[in-house]
């Protein structure tokens, strides 16, 4: 076992914890008190910061975004995969639940009016939540697993409960094993479709959360 991928794939995640706990303390007191535009600004940057640890790891281990899953070949094809991706999932995992009256087990919580509104939430949930999340959990978490295992099940299997633990702030069990159901298969989706790298999870994913908002603000 190489002790210093071990080291670096505990603090990479207690990190991005310590930094998510933060967060949603920042979040719980303060960002209400901000600006409105000031607000959007930070809710992206600060939450980028979930991912500093884990990142300045890839730096110091002289890693690459390749490493990780992430690919500089036919870029179109793997955002029309993402979007293809996510919304499949939101279809079958919140759009149906709506139509069947379970709506208010698959809301938000984001009560929107304002076409702005919705063009943000798919911004940040793209490029804030779907980035940061995939790259700590199928890219940063699920590589250093594989390479110290090589065995692709297991990197399914830790990654996906440590994404299930990621989400312990919403205070919700039910979430945090639904999450690490979905983290399994973003990871399967990532092994399993052609041209599926880490950008089109990034897509599928922040698709999927945006979205979420969206059908909760839907009169069915």
């Amino acid at each position: 076992m190489d002790k210093k991928k071990i080291a670096g794939l505990v603090i990479g995640y207690l990190g991005s914890m310590l930094a998510l706990f933060g967060l949603v303390m920042f979040n719980s007191y303060l960002l209400m008190s901000i600006p409105l535009v000031v607000r959007m600004v930070a809710m992206i940057v600060l939450y980028w910061l979930v991912a500093l640890v884990p990142a300045v790891i890839m730096l110091v281990d002289k890693e690459k975004l390749s490493d990780y899953g992430f690919s500089a070949e036919k870029i179109p094809l793997q955002i029309v995969v993402g979007v293809i991706i996510g919304v499949l999932m939101s279809v079958v995992l919140t759009l149906i639940p709506h139509l069947a009256g379970y709506g208010e087990y698959f809301n938000s919580g984001n009560d929107y009016s304002q076409p702005w509104q919705f063009v943000y939430e798919f911004i940040y949930c793209i490029i804030a939540v779907g980035f940061v999340e995939e790259f700590i959990f199928r890219g940063f978490i699920f590589s250093r697993v594989k390479s110290l295992g090589g065995n692709n099940i297991v990197a399914v299997i830790v990654s996906s409960v440590l994404f299930g633990f990621f989400h312990i702030f919403g205070g919700n069990p039910l979430q945090i094993f639904t999450t690490a159901l979905i983290g399994a298969f973003f990871c399967l989706c990532r092994l399993k479709i052609k041209n599926c790298t880490l950008l089109s999870l990034i897509i599928a994913h922040g698709v999927y959360d945006a979205l979420i908002t969206v059908w909760s603000n839907v009169q069915f």
